[in-house]
């Protein structure tokens, strides 16, 4: 989202500030970035110059993306988009006859995805221990209107149940930065809740985020929402996305070619076309 605001100034020495540059591969920016310019480029003293600013500020994720409950991504423009689990950590437990926990293990766990109605596919099955949350296991460029889904379930014995994004049970919720984890006794405050989790949250329990950022808990073993366990800690994503500015096509709403400054027409008469090879 872009402003520019024509201004009149008396000034006597001017200096043209470039707060930040953007290319073409550049993605939207995380913090808002300016420019600033100046007609005539040389002035006088007494003389005021008209001067042009534009600011750029980072897009939020409702910004670009529909939010449907409880949790399908709809592109409101092309977008890439990058999935990273933060965490798996189905538990199968063995207890005695006092209900004290014997021995326990990981469950394998799978997270899907389904993009504009395709049938779900694997974008990740292992367990806890194997998590990288560092390490991106699904990317791609989604364009308009293609709803974007995600599942999960866990393998012991047998498959768990599925549960999808598109599930009224509410076993798979999809929030953004600010949202409050829709669960019976906050998540910050239970004794259980998994150290993968609490860099997500603030002191509040709200979801904390980036701006264009959404994290998908899931509920895996549970269905009883008032049931302590429903904690929608059994499997979590977090997804990235960005957009390009361009992509070497057209010029910025200031008249300026990004792949090629200062050498676009003033009009951009057809973004496909890269200018610069004009």
């Amino acid at each position: 989202m872009k402003t520019s605001h024509p201004v009149t100034l008396a000034v006597t020495v001017l200096s043209l500030i470039i707060f930040a540059g953007r290319s073409s591969a550049q993605q939207d920016p995380l913090v808002p970035v300016g420019s600033l310019s100046a007609n005539p480029t040389l002035v006088q003293v007494g003389v005021k110059p008209n001067l042009t600013w534009g600011i750029t500020y980072p897009a939020a994720v409702k910004d670009i993306i529909t939010v449907t409950p409880p949790g399908t991504l709809t592109p409101k423009q092309e977008v890439d988009m990058e999935v990273r689990v933060i965490g798996a950590s189905v538990k199968v437990v063995w207890t005695n006859n006092w209900g004290q926990v014997t021995r326990w293990e990981w469950a394998p766990t799978e997270a899907l995805v389904s993009i504009a109605g395709s049938s779900y596919s694997r974008i990740f099955y292992d367990t806890q221990n194997k998590v990288n949350a560092n390490k991106v296991v699904y990317k791609k460029t989604v364009t308009v209107g293609q709803a974007i889904n995600f599942g999960g379930r866990y393998n012991y014995d047998g498959w768990s149940t599925f549960y999808s994004s598109t599930n009224s049970t509410k076993n798979v919720v999809a929030l953004v930065n600010g949202d409050t984890p829709p669960t019976t006794t906050p998540l910050y405050q239970q004794p259980t809740i998994e150290d993968f989790i609490k860099p997500y949250l603030d002191g509040q329990g709200k979801v904390k985020i980036g701006p264009k950022d959404v994290i998908y808990l899931m509920e895996l073993t549970h269905t009883n929402k008032a049931d302590s366990g429903f904690d929608l800690q059994d499997l979590a994503l977090l997804v990235t996305f960005g957009t390009k500015n361009n992509n070497g096509h057209g010029n910025n709403v200031d008249g300026v070619d990004s792949s090629n400054p200062g050498n676009a027409p003033k009009t951009d008469t057809d973004p496909t076309v890269d200018d610069e090879n004009k």
